[in-house]
């Protein structure tokens, strides 16, 4: 994209890419360290709840004295939006429900928004997109984060002509996770609940993780962002490494295990009885490619490209992701080039929250990464059909009606706010699913 030169241009003229950060949590700082070292880009403002813990991880992560004191921090994210001071908001909250709020404010306002909320992004991001399209502004994935690094390997894929098998990323996993609450979390991470405290790790985010919501909400992204298929029944997580990608990730018919081509998928770091997986990709993102005639398969073979036996998959990946220390990529694709690094297109998979434990009526869900509720990534089709609750908004609601282990969580089983923002979008976006497609 050859943005470096763009930005020396800005900074050479004294104007740089004014963002403004809503969350600094763990992803803004990451994003924030970068900032002292990146000429041309200035952070104008940060809209935290507590402004004065953002100062500190301000000064935590690198940042002179003369940086932080010329920056405004409020907790307001609405002052920001409305500042006239930013040409790129960037949405971390990691809060779904409040994220679309912000990303429609900001696109209202004319600003260009990196939804680092992949949560509120797979809740209504069709819709957000549509709007920000509409009103000339950007809507993108946060580079950094696996489904945008994803997304950039499927588009090299399909700009180079191959056919693209399969796409997504690996993690940690077995069966048992699903069942992680963050009581259990620390176990599973090897460490204490102490160790975890020191470290400033929140038990509840590490746990969406862990039991595979976090995988299922970017699994989501990516589908609604590349048109790739998601499971019918849920991500498989197939213990798979690096040399096996093109083995593992191929269609059920010629010894894969996929329902066909064309889907997302997780792969676990771990083989079903807890052992490693040779070469791994815990951290990675891959995407798994075919051939399209016989000589770029014999090509494969001269330049040693991991293959099947049949020598027609083969696999491309990147090993590790640097979440926000990467983010300035969408940030100078956005406000330079006007692009997105990856943005939903179409409303293709869903993320429907999912019994832990058998629930009674009268319990309060807890949502993303609680005791009560993980999220099941299913085809639109499905969600829909079965009138499941998204995840987003599985937080603060009570049930209706007792829920069996591992049975989706309904709308019609729960009390919930129709008069929220979110819920308002979502249910319209779930009235028409096919209006916003391409």
């Amino acid at each position: 994209m050859f943005l470096y030169d763009e930005l020396y241009s800005r900074s050479d003229a004294n104007n740089p890419v004014r963002v403004g950060l809503i969350g600094a949590g763990k992803f803004g700082s990451m994003f924030l360290a970068q900032v002292p070292t990146t000429a041309g880009l200035e952070v104008s403002m940060i809209a935290d709840l507590d402004p004065a813990r953002a100062k500190r991880n301000c000064a935590d992560v690198g940042w002179p004295d003369e940086l932080i004191s010329g920056t405004e921090f409020v907790d307001d994210a609405m002052l920001l939006i409305t500042s006239g001071n930013v040409d790129v908001v960037v949405e971390a909250t990691g809060n779904p429900v409040i994220g679309v709020v912000h990303a429609r404010a900001a696109i209202r306002n004319g600003i260009h928004i990196v939804m680092v909320n992949v949560e509120a992004d797979v809740l209504a991001g069709a819709q957000l997109a549509h709007e920000a399209n509409a009103a000339g502004v950007v809507y993108s994935m946060a580079y950094g984060d696996q489904p945008a690094l994803t997304c950039e390997l499927v588009d090299w894929a399909r700009s180079s002509g191959f056919t693209v098998v399969a796409a997504g990323k690996g993690t940690k996993f077995l069966p048992a996770y699903h069942a992680s609450t963050p009581d259990t979390v620390w176990d599973h991470y090897g460490m204490t609940a102490e160790q975890a405290a020191a470290a400033g790790m929140n038990s509840q985010m590490f746990n969406s993780f862990l039991d595979g919501t976090k995988s299922a909400l970017e699994m989501a992204a990516i589908a609604n962002a590349t048109g790739l298929a998601a499971p019918d029944d849920g991500l498989l997580f197939p213990p798979a490494g690096m040399d096996d990608l093109a083995h593992v990730l191929r269609p059920r018919a010629i010894g894969g295990q996929l329902d066909t081509n064309g889907m997302v998928e997780v792969v676990s770091s771990l083989e079903r009885d807890g052992r490693p997986v040779f070469k791994d990709l815990r951290w990675g993102v891959y995407v798994v490619l075919e051939a399209p005639n016989d000589y770029t398969a014999a090509c494969f073979r001269q330049y040693g490209m991991n293959t099947d036996e049949t020598g027609r998959f083969s696999a491309m990946y990147k090993p590790f992701h640097l979440i926000g220390l990467e983010l300035n990529i969408s940030i100078l694709a956005a406000s330079l080039l006007g692009k997105p690094t990856g943005s939903t297109k179409a409303f293709n998979a869903d993320v429907v929250a999912t019994a832990k434990r058998h629930l009674k009526a009268g319990e309060i869900l807890d949502g993303e990464g609680g005791h009560t509720v993980w999220g099941k990534l299913y085809p639109v089709r499905r969600s829909l059909q079965m009138g499941g609750l998204p995840i987003g908004l599985a937080q603060n609601v009570k049930l209706r009606t007792d829920i069996t282990e591992n049975a989706p969580v309904r709308w019609q089983d729960v009390e919930i706010d129709h008069s929220l923002e979110a819920v308002k979008i979502r249910r319209t976006l779930e009235r028409d699913p096919a209006r916003l497609h391409p």
